[in-house]
């Protein structure tokens, strides 16, 4: 094996939109149950592309009447809002530079839609960084499912045991390992009840993630 291909999640990894998507939904919890978000609630809509759905559901089952679409748009509009100034996180840079300096090919897999992608990473001035950009656009299945990690390895000519993905939900862990790649978990601001037990290992922080250790790992030497 020789490490080729390093593949990134967006949402909750490089930046920290699920922080503000975990808030906007707390706030309306609070305003309509008194509660905040429920943490079985968000651990089960965390990573996916359906994840309104899912808030949606459950909020209406606790109500015992339909979410008005009204409280969706403002919803909405507050996760845009509190977006806008999320930083990307620790350590996400750095090693995007490492990679490229080693010479390895970087993409971004995301189950989210490009014009939530694109803009969030020219106003971050990460876009740069990529070689390629899947999204959620480009299947019709998304994370869990493995198909946007299996078209990333398509477009770079590479082999998943010669790739490194990195993943802060269990649902984008499921998709990365069950389409064969190495992934390392790295929990977010919001993300301590996610279920990461299927990931090959997991890190506090992209800053934890020896890159040049695991340069001559791949290659076949004993580290």
């Amino acid at each position: 094996m020789a490490l080729r291909l390093l593949l990134f999640d967006f949402d909750g990894l490089i930046c920290d939109t699920e922080r503000a998507a975990h808030r906007s939904w707390d706030e309306v919890y609070q305003g309509l149950l008194g509660h905040g978000l429920p943490a079985e609630v968000w651990a089960a809509m965390a990573g996916r592309s359906d994840g309104e759905q899912v808030a949606v559901a459950d909020l209406a089952t606790r109500l015992g009447r339909p979410v008005a679409e009204s409280l969706r748009v403002a919803r909405l509009r507050r996760k845009r809002e509190l977006c806008a100034t999320e930083p990307a996180r620790p350590g996400v840079e750095a090693l995007l530079a490492a990679g490229h300096a080693a010479g390895l090919q970087l993409g971004l897999v995301s189950s989210s839609r490009r014009d939530w992608v694109g803009p969030h990473l020219d106003r971050l001035g990460l876009r740069h960084w990529f070689d390629s950009v899947v999204t959620g656009d480009d299947t019709p299945r998304h994370k869990p499912a493995p198909d946007l990690y299996e078209l990333a390895l398509l477009r770079h000519e590479v082999a998943a045991a010669d790739t490194v993905a990195f993943e802060d939900s269990e649902s984008g862990v499921r998709a990365a390992t069950t389409a064969g790649i190495y992934c390392v978990a790295v929990r977010n601001a919001v993300g301590t009840h996610a279920d990461l037990s299927r990931a090959d290992e997991i890190r506090a922080s992209l800053r934890d993630f020896p890159l040049d250790a695991r340069l001559g790992r791949f290659a076949g030497t004993v580290i």
